[in-house]
Formats: C-alpha cells, sequence, structure tokens
C-alpha cells in the first residue's frame, strides 16, 4: 500500500467506538477478507494484514491512547503499529494472537475444519533472541541503520523448514486429518458437549514425519547465523526495548520464527550529559572573559555552535539553545541544549598578578552586589529542564 490509512477508517469504527465494537468489526472484516475466502487474491490478504495491524493497536488501551495523540508517529519512523519494530505483521503473527476471535468452529464451518490455506505443518514457534546495541549521542539524534550478525537458529537449508527428506516423505496425519486438533462429542445430562484436545498422533501439527531430513535430522532448522539490518528510530533512549519481528530463532519444524529483542545502550559523551530529550554542557570561562564578554564554540550532538557570553555574566547562569537537543520518539518536538556557565578561579597566581588583583580588590565594582530578584539555584534547575 502507498500509504497508511486511519485505523479507525480500516475497522469503519469511529473514536469513539468501545472495545466490543471495535473487536465485533475487526472480525466482520477479517472474516471477509480471509485468505482462506480469497485464495490467491493479493489485495484481500494486504486488506487482511492491514486490519489485523488497526486491530492491534485499537485493542490496546496504551496503544489506542497513543495513536488517538501521536497518529502514526506514536510508534516512531518506520514503525508500523502491528508486528511491533520494523513493520508488518505475517500470517503465523496474526493467528497467534487473534485466533481467539474467529474460534476454531468458525474455522470449521467456514474453511472445512481447518486453516487450509496455509501449510499443514505448523509446528513449534522459535524463541525470541535479545540482542545490546550501542549507539553515541549523534546516532540517537538522528537515527541509525545498524547491520549485525547474528548467531542463531535458522531455516535448513536443504528441507527449506519441513524436517523431511523430500514431499513425500510428509504425509497429514490420519488420527486429525491434518487440523493437529482432535474433536469427541460426547452425551451429558445437559446435552451434547464437544470437546477438542492437540491430536497425540502429532502433536498438533497437522502431519508426520516417514523419512527425516540428513541435514537438520527432523528439526527443520539448523544452527548458523543470519545479518540482520536494524532501522532504529531518532530518539531512542538507555533501556529501551525494540521488537523485530520474525528475526528470533527459527521455530521447529516450519513453525514461526521467535522476534529478535534489541536492548538500547548509549555511549557516554565526553563533554555533553543528557537529561530526557535535552542535553546539558558546562562552559568553562576564565574571570576576565566573565568580566568583558566573549563569543566561543560549545559542543552539540550535531556538531558546534556559537555562542555570545554577555559582559558581566554571572558564574552559573544558564543559556539555552533552542532545538539542540533530542528528538522526541513519540513526536515531532526536539529537546534544547543547555548551558550553564562557570567562572573559573585560579588556583596559583604570579606576583604581578597577585598585586594587580590587590589593586582592584577594594573597588565597589569588584565586590558582590546579590541580585535580590535572582531565582535560587533548584528553581533555575527545574525550569531550565521544564
Amino acid at each position: 500500500m502507498a500509504s497508511k490509512r486511519d485505523y479507525y477508517e480500516v475497522l469503519e469504527v469511529n473514536r469513539n467506538s468501545t472495545p466490543d465494537e471495535i473487536k465485533k468489526s475487526y472480525r466482520r472484516i477479517a472474516m471477509k477478507f480471509h485468505p482462506d475466502r480469497n485464495p490467491g487474491n493479493k489485495e484481500a490478504e494486504e486488506k487482511f494484514k492491514e486490519a489485523a495491524e488497526a486491530y492491534e493497536v485499537l485493542s490496546d488501551p496504551e496503544k489506542r491512547a497513543k495513536y488517538d495523540r501521536f497518529g502514526f508517529n506514536a510508534f516512531g519512523p518506520g514503525r508500523g503499529g502491528a508486528g511491533g519494530f520494523g513493520g508488518g505483521m505475517n500470517m503465523e503473527d496474526i493467528f497467534s494472537q487473534f485466533g481467539d476471535i474467529f474460534g476454531d468452529d468458525m474455522f470449521g464451518s467456514f474453511f472445512g475444519g481447518g486453516r487450509s490455506g496455509r501449510s499443514q505443518r505448523r509446528g513449534v514457534r522459535g524463541s525470541n533472541l535479545r540482542v545490546r546495541i550501542k549507539l553515541n549521542y549523534e546516532e540517537i539524534a538522528k537515527g541509525a541503520t545498524k547491520t549485525i550478525k547474528v548467531k542463531k537458529y535458522i531455516l535448513c537449508p536443504q528441507c527449506h523448514g519441513s524436517g523431511a527428506k523430500d514431499r513425500n516423505s510428509l504425509q497429514t496425519c490420519h488420527t486429525c486429518g491434518g487440523s493437529g486438533q482432535v474433536r469427541r462429542v460426547q452425551n451429558t445430562f445437559l446435552g451434547q458437549m464437544q470437546t477438542v484436545t492437540t491430536c497425540p498422533e502429532c502433536n498438533g501439527e497437522g502431519s508426520i514425519i516417514t523419512n527425516k531430513c540428513s541435514q537438520c535430522r527432523g528439526e527443520g532448522r539448523i544452527y548458523g547465523e543470519e545479518n540482520v539490518k536494524i532501522d532504529i528510530p531518532a530518539g531512542v533512549s538507555e533501556g529501551m526495548q525494540l521488537s523485530l519481528s520474525g528475526k528470533g530463532n527459527a521455530g521447529e519444524r516450519g513453525g514461526s520464527a521467535g522476534d529478535l529483542i534489541i536492548l538500547i545502550e548509549e555511549e557516554k559523551h565526553p563533554q555533553l550529559q543528557r537529561e530526557g530529550s535535552n542535553v546539558a554542557f558546562n562552559l568553562y570561562i576564565s574571570f576576565t572573559d566573565a568580566v568583558f564578554g566573549i563569543q566561543t564554540e560549545v559542543p552539540t550532538i550535531d556538531g558546534r555552535a556559537k555562542i555570545k557570553i554577555p559582559a558581566g555574566t554571572q558564574s552559573g547562569k544558564i543559556f539555552r539553545l533552542k532545538g539542540k537537543g533530542f528528538p522526541s520518539i513519540d513526536s515531532a518536538a526536539r529537546g534544547d541544549q543547555l548551558i550553564q556557565v562557570n567562572v573559573w578561579t585560579p588556583q596559583k597566581i604570579s606576583p604581578e598578578e597577585k598585586n594587580a588583583l590587590d589593586s582592584l580588590q577594594q573597588s565597589e565594582n569588584f565586590k558582590p552586589q546579590p541580585d535580590k530578584n535572582e531565582k535560587g539555584f533548584w528553581e533555575k534547575i527545574r525550569e531550565s529542564f521544564s
């Protein structure tokens, strides 16, 4: 799709709709565009995925509140609502998360007793993996693309994940007919009751391997490594976790892959300090620079910036560079850079310097004259970061 549609428009509901109304509408639309009802129809498949993505956001109170406030920016650049960071839900994601909305009976009545449009072998889902990525201030400010090598289970190149030697070595389970479930109807004093249990013959996988793949020995995966490209949005912070769907360990025998969880670490900057979306810098100037004023350069996360310190500036004065801080991951706003001026006091002076200072010591201009209207230290700090 060229551009995303509003999630409320996708589910044909309004912003005041209740969770039950949203769930009911999603179920109706998902059944309409279900792949099993529209075999080979790519447009219907995209609408099915689009509805699942919209429902994942609008069915979650926290995600819905963020979406109502920030729109698609709530999930950061390049991030869809569904599937988390990296975008896009695949069919396994949708049915594993929202299968209960459709129900097994619904599948049975509409699609002949099973999810025939997908692979018969469901296998075992792969586990999630965690990696740490260290970013410097510039990468955090601008966003970054990293390609890393991840050692993990990957699909077996010989059997492509099936675990079988060849096509003839994979047979539909005769006990469950490929559904992975066994249904039993019992007569009770309350009437007939139907129970659904995992097929004991195939352990819920729907098919049985008669001759295993020689490379993976029937597991459908081998241990290897993969180059994974990670697009990190601007504005992330220390400890934040991002999720890359389907980039974890490959599943067993065709099962869906787990996710790759990325933990963000910040490299310390040699001169700057971060406070939320703002950046702080301590500028040290000499006594004479404070008296006469000075134009100097200070480091920023984007390079260097010029700043003018007016004559008579007091130590502890805080200046603000608007928009020179970090971008916010939830909005287009950007923080500021705060510069605190510190007047450096010499620790050693020559006899000539001592005589010069002695001659000025009694001057009225060199006696402290506190400003009665000056705000307190903590008040200035709170004001600077507000």
